[in-house]
């Protein structure tokens, strides 16, 4: 009895098909060799990569080129069966999804990686034409038909994904203008003082910027509306006239369908370090999920594409009865802005209590701000300086105790290189991997699957 239980095939559905998706069920088939997998997408486009539009807008790669698998064939030979459709209600009574075109598809164990949607600001005018989102493929081809050479073109949002479609954009040739509602550019991982000089750097490129500023309306300036150029109004109360208009002004994990399933959710999908929910077998991975960060001591969702990875593998270990747990949330971004290289790593906003030091040099679009708690370096934002990454990235993820030496970072950040050389390599051991067991339990050795 016990030998046919071990062995019973269990089917595994996976709700979405981006990378998140696409890991999961790779996972979970190394793993688990004979059980079903399902894995279902809502758009009728072969598995791709959202953070590939911007080289879709930008004519670096064709459609073919954000797809996550290039084989048309991969999936079947995985025998990993695709749906398209959308799910409305998931019960947890009975282990089944119900999708809205009404068919009901059973599970053993569920991964939630329905990741997010665009957040739709309200604005009057928002949904004439020529207004667009830039989320999707569909979105991006849209976008390609407008974005014309010297198409004058409005974009709200400044963050992340908006700077990503704002360089797509310049390369496109057409006359940019950013909108962003926060005092400065990149206002999720950028101070002040970065998010100032990533400003003059991108108007020194040609894109005019204006910040603490909100789109109010947008309308028509000629009689016929479609096809029309955009009266785009803003709290400044300035006009603008556009041929394209585009909203990058953040995201919405697609948790709706969950709504009296029993299974928890705050502001997305709650889970433990093994990427479980309150519900057992059934997980949450990527823009979706929400997980407790130990560093910060705060639940977040990590809409970056590498965490999204890594949760999908924990989580497909875990539906393959494998053991392994998810140390913490990178909290690492880099980025490039038409050839300035930006990153944040860490709590780069500093803490109560906390001391931190920055240097500039503003001819040069150079800056560096390191934020302190005790003598730990907790985060950081640097603008044009490369040479520190590794190091901030190991003394930031390993929590390294600097003692004196941070002291000496106080009167010197250049020293680094120095700082890292005399302090790291004690405290390497602990945090080798990438998972591990939670205090106080005893998993099985992971097998890396990938």
């Amino acid at each position: 009895m016990s030998a046919s239980i071990t062995n019973a095939r269990l089917r595994h559905v996976i709700l979405g098909n981006g990378p998140a998706g696409v890991i999961a069920a790779e996972t979970i088939r190394k793993n688990a060799p004979v059980d079903d997998i399902i894995m279902i997408g809502d758009e009728a486009e072969p598995p791709y990569s959202r953070m590939a539009i911007p080289n879709l807008l930008s004519g670096d790669v064709g459609e073919s080129g954000t797809w996550l698998r290039r084989d048309k064939d991969y999936f079947k030979r995985l025998q990993v069966q695709q749906v398209t459709g959308r799910a409305v209600h998931v019960s947890t009574r009975t282990r089944t999804v119900k999708m809205e075109d009404g068919r009901v598809i059973g599970f053993d164990k569920l991964l939630i990686a329905t990741g997010a949607s665009p957040r739709i600001p309200f604005i009057p005018g928002i949904d004439l034409p020529g207004v667009h989102a830039c989320w999707t493929l569909n979105d991006a081809r849209r976008i390609m038909r407008l974005a014309a050479p010297g198409a004058r073109v409005v974009l709200a949002g400044a963050g992340f994904i908006g700077c990503l479609v704002m360089e797509a954009l310049l390369r496109r040739g057409v006359r940019l203008t950013l909108v962003e509602k926060c005092d400065r550019l990149m206002p999720g991982m950028m101070g002040k003082a970065a998010g100032d000089m990533i400003q003059r750097w991108c108007e020194k490129k040609g894109v005019e910027v204006h910040t603490s500023a909100r789109i109010t309306g947008i309308g028509s300036s000629g009689m016929q509306d479609a096809g029309c150029p955009r009266l785009v109004r803003l709290s400044s109360g300035q006009q603008l006239q556009a041929d394209l208009v585009i909203h990058c002004v953040g995201s919405v994990p697609n948790i709706h369908f969950l709504r009296g399933s029993g299974i928890k959710c705050v502001q997305g999908v709650v889970v433990d370090a093994s990427m479980q929910t309150n519900v057992p077998g059934i997980y949450a991975a990527g823009d979706c999920a929400e997980t407790f960060d130990t560093e910060t001591g705060r639940s977040v969702i990590s809409g970056v594409q590498p965490n999204a990875a890594d949760q999908a593998y924990c989580a497909a270990l875990n539906m393959s009865d494998k053991h392994a747990f998810q140390r913490g949330v990178r909290q690492i971004d880099v980025f490039d802005t038409m050839g300035l290289i930006s990153s944040s790593f860490g709590q780069w906003q500093g803490v109560r209590g906390g001391q931190w030091v920055e240097v500039a040099d503003e001819a040069n679009f150079k800056y560096l701000r390191l934020e302190f708690s005790r003598d730990i370096l907790i985060g950081c934002n640097a603008v044009g300086v490369t040479e520190y990454a590794t190091v901030l990235r190991s003394l930031i993820q390993h929590q390294v105790r600097l003692g004196e030496w941070k002291d000496r970072l106080l009167q010197d950040p250049t020293l680094l290189k120095q700082a890292y050389a005399e302090c790291v390599q004690q405290q390497f051991v602990e945090h080798a991997s990438a998972f591990h067991a939670p205090p106080g339990t005893h998993a099985e050795p992971l097998r890396h699957a990938i």
